[in-house]
């Protein structure tokens, strides 16, 4: 019986096991459908806490319930491991490490080249191989085809190489891992085959392209589509901003068209692990090829300005007051990348609270999912919502509209207001106009004046 057959076989009786290569956001979801499935999984991450929580049945993603982490573990599904000789027993392994930029803003593929030598440690006949991690085009064949093949082992009949990319969206309720379609793509036909027979396992539908090549760049251009597409509407923000029209108007009242009309929003820039971070996977990739994606790369650059601009709002506020940034205090309500989630990666709020301190403002922040928000070195608290806490402030700032934050008392309580997500009057519009703060009202330009 050949590896593929056996692989096959173990795949369909339910006896494969998994091997998941880091433990975050995207390897830890993956690892407990896995266990619903009925596999048993070795997750492996380098970071001691994070293993040694799982052993306790505690989570630390709030999208992966600690009763779901207590269950598979007790269970014996779910072997949370932090020697990856363990990987050698399973029959599949995942890499889910994270793939960021380095200080030039180009890729730093350093974590994904330590799970491939991690993987190549442990690799042996009927392993398949799958590559998660958001990336550049031509990765999976460029990168870890070579480094795995050093073994002696031929991809295809020995070990299945493929590309499937992760499109975890974390906070959102309503698609999941299982209802959301995965992309598979593999370096030859049978690589392909036997990954799309084990995602069947754990998803409604997967999605078979032709090569991992083109799967690596199906991530890149949905983030791309998402990153293009803000960037218009906050260079939008700006031209309303000028002409002195509501964006949010004018957005609405765009979106009433049933065709050729997708509805994004502007805010204070871009956050997460993802959009502000792939399309310069392609950038670089592309350069190395003489090409520059000017529209992709333009962009980034008005996304990017996004922080500029909201800070100059609070500037302005400030002068209306006759007061100085230097000394003023600035309220930021919501430090995560979005709303209803606990990470900061990539996060705007992190630019806006940079620039106001170099402006010498003196910056607090409350965020409902983030007790303490780490910078470099240094490290602010998260403080409590109060009407002490938002009246002492000479100007709030609303960052990341969390559905927690008690937005009546900041209308209430604050002495002015810059909105970047247009918070305060989207929960107007949703309550009967007797139930409606006076004080909730906000100008076109998100900023509510002073009092």
């Amino acid at each position: 019986m050949t590896a593929y057959d056996e692989l096959t076989e173990r795949i369909r009786g339910g006896s494969a096991q998994m091997g998941i290569l880091g433990l975050g956001y995207v390897g830890l979801p993956l690892a407990t459908a896995f266990c619903e499935a009925g596999y048993r999984v070795i997750g492996y991450d380098v970071d001691p806490e994070k293993v040694e929580r799982l052993r306790q049945g505690e989570s630390y993603l709030r999208d992966v319930p600690t009763e779901d982490v207590r269950r598979w573990v007790g269970a014996g599904l779910l072997e949370p491991a932090a020697d990856p000789e363990r990987l050698h027993v399973a029959d599949a392994l995942h890499i889910c490490v994270p793939t960021p930029l380095n200080k030039t803003g180009d890729p730093d593929v350093s974590y994904l080249m330590e799970a491939a030598e991690r993987v190549r440690q442990v690799l042996r006949p009927g392993h398949l191989v799958a590559l998660e991690s958001t990336t550049y085009p031509g990765t999976t064949r460029e990168l870890l085809l070579p480094r795995l093949e050093s073994t002696g082992l031929r991809v295809g009949e020995d070990f299945f190489l493929v590309f499937s990319p992760e499109r975890v969206d974390p906070g959102n309720t309503r698609w999941n891992l299982r209802n959301t379609p995965k992309v598979v793509g593999g370096i030859t036909a049978r690589c392909t085959d036997i990954a799309r027979l084990l995602y069947e396992r754990i998803v409604d539908r997967v999605v078979v392209v032709t090569s991992t090549e083109a799967a690596e760049l199906t991530k890149l251009l949905e983030n791309m589509f998402r990153s293009v597409n803000i960037a218009l509407v906050n260079e939008m923000a700006i031209v309303c901003d000028r002409l002195g029209v509501d964006v949010w108007e004018v957005i609405e009242a765009a979106a009433t068209k049933p065709f050729g009309f997708m509805r994004f929003l502007p805010g204070p820039g871009l956050g997460g692990h993802c959009i502000p971070v792939d399309p310069h996977y392609l950038a670089w990739r592309m350069r190395a090829l003489h090409y520059k994606t000017r529209f992709v790369e333009l962009a980034s650059e008005i996304n990017s300005e996004m922080p500029k601009f909201w800070v100059d709002k609070v500037l302005d506020v400030l002068n209306q007051r006759g007061m100085a940034a230097r000394g003023a205090r600035v309220l930021i309500l919501g430090v995560a990348y979005k709303p209803e989630v606990e990470d900061t990666r990539e996060s705007p709020a992190l630019d806006i609270v940079r620039l106001l301190e170099a402006r010498g403002a003196v910056v607090e922040y409350h965020d409902p999912y983030v007790p303490l928000l780490r910078d470099g070195e240094r490290a602010l608290s998260s403080v409590e919502l109060t009407e002490e806490s938002v009246a002492a402030a000479d100007v709030v700032v609303i960052v990341t509209d969390h559905a927690r934050v008690d937005y009546d008392l900041v209308a209430r309580a604050a002495r002015a207001i810059v909105d970047t997500r247009n918070a305060l009057a989207r929960r107007r519009a949703r309550r009967p106009a007797a139930e409606v703060p006076a004080a909730v009202e906000a100008p076109a330009s998100g900023v509510r004046g002073a009092r």
